[in-house]
């Protein structure tokens, strides 16, 4: 492996010097390209993604220092270190396009670079490719938790009709996308579990995230799951402009109050429009669409019915989900199986069928996470869903602390099952600290 690490980087910098020398669109460096492009597919074709560091003036991959390559590199990477790259991060999927775009930052004078150059390489479309600098240990959020923090900030931006940086924010939302990568499901285990933590844009910023997660397990190329992740963001944002009276209202509300709620889908959208050329057209049509239903049957009401657009539908399932799942201080967090049981009374009217279907068989009727008790009188935590058995989840036993086991409940159906949810604020919190 470290022989093929070594080959691709080899080929990656003799192509930055090719563009150097000959300039972009060059035949001999369309030839550099494509030998870099085949030596990097190698590599990723039996991993998900590498890694190249750059310590001082060596080359360094995983724990290894590649110094054979360093000796024979230096031009190469004197180009990267006067843009202040560190780290390269090649993903499986990486297009060619990719490629050369990235070669294109790294021979352009570094005059010409906007911004950081992750997030110019961002702005050139470049999602399989990421860089930045190599992080130390310390106290500060890690990159996903200031990628959290950075999205909320435009929200009040907008808010106050202020100018957003739109590549930062795709950046931060992109650094969620390749940080988290495989491990959307910890993520989701954190907000079964800690849903007692909640900041002002939680509800906003987990419906993003979840509906992130479902579009790129239903198939979602990663550029159009930024896209969503961006449009879900922003789905709610026309209710700032309503009373947090009537936002957290217990009881029923008056017509004109819930004529006031219907009004945020126009809000919003209306807002959004302002910002087309930042963040797209597409968090304005989830805005308006995202209570319209699938048939229609919601707000606001259209003058030429049509159905809502996918991504719509996708972020209201999501919306839905999380604010169920949600504990406030005005209501109270619904079990999982109620949520399902709700959700799924409207399948065909409120959700598209195979929506909401393949929705529950990825995050199951009991959520990663989710502390139940057995039929046997054992209590256990949820750790892996059966998407063909929904019912049946992978559980590992915590209490008795002595019986510890994993158990598939699918293989398991005629004699254990789950009972009941132990929920974390109330019967479930004597059993927190066997998480772990």
């Amino acid at each position: 492996m470290q022989e093929k690490i070594e080959l691709s980087f080899k080929d990656f910098l003799a192509a930055v010097q090719t563009a150097k020398l000959y300039g972009m669109g060059h035949p001999i460096l369309k030839k550099a390209l494509e030998k870099t492009f085949n030596s990097i597919q190698d590599v990723l074709s039996d991993r998900a993604e590498f890694t190249i560091g750059i310590i001082g003036d060596e080359i360094a991959f995983e724990k290894e220092v590649l110094f054979s390559l360093s000796k024979l590199a230096e031009v190469g990477v004197g180009y990267i270190k006067e843009r202040g790259i560190e780290r390269i991060t090649f993903n499986r999927g990486i297009e060619f396009a990719e490629l050369e775009k990235f070669v294109s930052l790294i021979s352009i004078p570094k005059e010409d670079i906007k911004g950081s150059p992750q997030d110019h390489l961002l702005s050139m479309g470049v999602n399989n490719i990421s860089i930045g600098k190599i992080g130390v240990s310390s106290n500060k959020p890690t990159q996903e938790e200031d990628s959290f923090i950075d999205i909320a900030s435009p929200l009040t931006q907008i808010f106050n009709r202020e100018a957003v940086d739109g590549i930062a924010l795709k950046s931060s939302i992109n650094n969620i996308i390749n940080n988290l990568g495989g491990q959307y499901q910890q993520l989701l285990k954190l907000n079964t579990l800690k849903r007692y933590d909640l900041g002002t844009f939680t509800h906003i910023i987990n419906t993003s995230v979840l509906s992130m997660y479902f579009s790129s397990k239903i198939g979602f190329p990663k550029d159009s799951i930024l896209e969503i992740g961006l449009a879900a963001l922003f789905h709610d944002i026309g209710k700032l402009y309503i009373s947090r009276k009537i936002i957290r209202k217990p009881g029923q509300l008056s017509e004109s109050e819930f004529s006031q709620i219907e009004s945020h889908t126009v809000l919003g959208s209306t807002l959004l429009l302002q910002y087309v050329d930042t963040l797209g057209i597409m968090p304005v049509v989830v805005s308006f669409e995202h209570h319209l239903k699938y048939d229609l049957s919601g707000y606001p009401k259209l003058s030429f019915p049509r159905k809502p657009n996918i991504v719509s539908q996708i972020v209201s399932i999501c919306d839905v989900y999380d604010a169920l799942s949600a504990r406030r201080t005005y209501k109270s967090d619904y079990p999982p199986d109620a949520i399902y049981n709700l959700m799924m009374r409207g399948r065909g009217t409120t959700y598209h069928p195979f929506l909401i279907d393949r929705f529950f068989q990825i995050v199951g009727v009991w959520p990663i996470g989710s502390i139940v008790a057995l039929s046997d009188k054992r209590v256990a935590v949820v750790s892996e869903e059966n998407q063909d058995d929904i019912f049946a989840p992978i559980v590992k036993v915590i209490y008795p602390e002595k019986k510890e086991a994993l158990v598939d409940l699918k293989n398991n159906k005629d004699n254990l099952k789950i009972e009941r949810y132990l929920n974390p604020w109330t019967e479930g919190k004597d059993f927190l600290h066997l998480l772990g």
